[in-house]
């Protein structure tokens, strides 16, 4: 019960007692809270590029607790949030869908998407290319001098990547997170055409001059749609001089608008409900991405999430396996349990029985446990996330409704029906999970208002009909804004006090 009369007061003092406002710098509350967007960035000066390498930042993350850790000994609270325990706009985040302040059907299918894909009207030509891996990728430039990424489909799964990485940028860009634009699109081989003295390592590890063939091979390994054409996203570069990518511990050092440890952070933090939520597996410093714009000018770094190819059933490559989620690429304690049981434990996971449409890849919300779930590798600010980051999270996860979900998914465009309603209804089924299980972390109210003379708040367990209404109780304080204390009022009931109802 201590829990939720923290909470009960800590609402109702924002709204009807926090009103002792004076001229010393020791008051808690001012004149212009809650504060709604941060102030503008500092000028930065000059910014060296984050260079990550893929295995060391696993060795890393997978060997060593990185970062500042909470513990019973000590607890960090989550930091960058206003006096309302939300997120403001920032240089990391800005409030797009919420429950109360929604985006329209038109805007969500939109997504962050302004400049359009590129243009088919001339030859696209290959800047830069890659041949390892499955599938290659490719860097064209479109007629209008514009820089797209361009990645496919592995052959087994047609559809199943590229429509990942589709929804789940625009589901994350309502969410409030920075993404790229990235655009499903259809083109022939005579759709591209090589810059000149191109050079690229092939896939024997030579250096040397790209030929027409090499293109023409390197697209043998993608999935077509059997018309003669090929399928991909085309992600527009990012406007801006990169400076790498971020990390989800500690902070740059020669970045002045940081001013705490990335574990530390609720956008990073509340972001686990979300990878939880779409099965963002590889959600890792590799997929983020940092650059330097000027606005206003002045000088400051943004940050991007990206490379959502390896999130619902997908694992870029192949469908996801249906291990990743529930336990690390490296999982000590699962070799050991499987040793002890002599092979015959069988986890819940291992026992899904996924639909067998290749485009969903192995989407499912059985044994989907948002407490549980688990990225590829251990990630800090993930580790770090505490009742209040999963509450926020969760709320802005309920905020899309079943249609919401519906023409998000539909913008993937996906050949068949079937894996519209499979992506579809497994998004509504664990989106439905992560509300009943940690909306009632802390207390499950939100609205919280003054009408009438009253106190109103939304119960979120009954409004999404996941349960019946719960009764409260409501205790009232007076707050001291100067010194930061609480003293309780005999007064209970949702009836607005006279003293706050006369208060300035």
């Amino acid at each position: 019960m201590r829990r939720i009369f923290q909470s009960v007061s800590i609402r109702a003092c924002a709204f009807g007692t926090a009103v002792l406002l004076g001229t010393a710098s020791a008051q808690t509350y001012y004149p212009d809270d809650p504060i709604w967007k941060e102030p503008p960035p500092r000028d930065i000066g000059e910014i060296k590029t984050q260079k990550l390498h893929a295995l060391v930042d696993f060795y890393k993350n997978t060997v060593y607790r990185k970062g500042e850790r909470n513990s019973p000994a000590r607890i960090y609270p989550s930091q960058g949030v206003n006096t309302v325990d939300e997120l403001p706009d920032s240089v990391w985040y800005t409030n797009r869908h919420s429950r109360t302040h929604r985006l329209s059907a038109d805007e969500l299918r939109t997504g962050p998407n302004r400049t359009g894909p590129p243009d088919q009207s001339q030859p696209w030509t290959i800047i830069s290319a890659k041949a390892e891996g499955v599938t290659p990728g490719f860097t064209i430039k479109d007629a209008r001098g514009r820089d797209y990424f361009l990645k496919f489909d592995p052959p087994s799964n047609p559809e199943m990547a590229t429509a990942a990485d589709v929804i789940c940028a625009k589901i994350l860009y309502a969410a409030g997170y920075n993404v790229p634009e990235n655009y499903i699109v259809y083109f022939t081989p005579e759709q591209l055409q090589i810059k000149p003295g191109l050079k690229f390592e092939d896939p024997f590890g030579r250096f040397r001059a790209m030929q027409p063939h090499d293109v023409t091979g390197l697209l043998k390994l993608v999935a077509s749609d059997g018309r003669g054409r090929i399928r991909a996203v085309a992600s527009l570069r990012i406007a801006g001089k990169s400076v790498g990518q971020f990390k989800y511990y500690k902070r740059r050092a020669d970045d002045p608008n940081e001013l705490a440890p990335h574990e530390h952070l609720r956008v990073l933090r509340g972001l686990y409900v979300f990878a939880a939520w779409l099965n963002q597996t590889d959600a890792k410093a590799l997929n983020t991405f940092d650059t330097v714009v000027e606005e206003n000018g002045r000088r400051f770094i943004t940050h991007y999430l990206l490379d959502f190819g390896s999130a619902l059933g997908s694992d870029a490559l192949y469908a996801k396996d249906p291990r990743l989620g529930h336990e690390y690429l490296i999982e000590p304690r699962s070799g050991l349990r499987n040793l002890a049981s002599l092979g015959l434990y069988v986890p819940a996971y291992a026992r899904v029985r996924f639909p067998d449409i290749s485009a969903a890849g192995n989407f499912s919300e059985q044994a989907f446990d948002p407490e549980k779930w688990k990225p590829n590798y251990p990630n800090a600010a993930f580790a770090n996330r505490l009742p209040g980051d999963e509450h926020w999270g969760a709320r802005r996860v309920m905020a899309f409704t079943n249609a919401d979900i519906r023409c998000i998914v539909e913008t993937a465009e996906f050949s068949n029906p079937r894996a519209i309603e499979i992506v579809t209804s497994t998004l509504i089924a664990r989106r439905d999970r992560v509300g009943r299980v940690l909306l009632e972390k802390l207390l499950p109210a939100d609205g919280f208002r003054i009408e009438d003379g009253r106190l109103r708040f939304d119960d979120l367990g009954a409004l999404y009909g996941f349960r019946a209404p719960l009764t409260f109780d409501v205790q009232w304080s007076e707050f001291d804004n100067m010194r930061g204390t609480l003293r309780p009022m005999l007064v209970t009931g949702i009836e607005l006090p006279r003293e706050a109802a006369s208060a300035p």
